[in-house]
């Protein structure tokens, strides 16, 4: 299960993930940057993950790529990301 909250206000918005990010989210997650410029994408706050698999990965590390601001990382996704904290 996923779980995808929303906070803040346009310039200062984050995205919270908690649970696991499994490829049948993986869309759902992506629809949330569809179609933003660069400077409207909303921060990842990923510290409450627990899991990610292959398609998780693939989609935060696209997503890192198009200028999204990863916030918070639990130590799993941290360590899959290249150990960010």
């Amino acid at each position: 299960m996923l779980r995808i909250t929303e906070s803040g206000c346009d310039e200062m918005r984050v995205v919270r993930l908690e649970g696991k990010l499994l490829e049948p989210w993986v869309e759902e997650v992506r629809g949330l940057f569809a179609g933003l410029d660069a400077g409207a994408l909303p921060a990842l706050d990923l510290s409450g993950l627990s899991f990610v698999d292959r398609p998780g990965l693939e989609v935060l590390q696209r997503l890192e790529r198009q200028g999204v601001r990863i916030k918070a990382c639990s130590p799993f996704v941290a360590e899959l990301l290249g150990d960010r904290g």
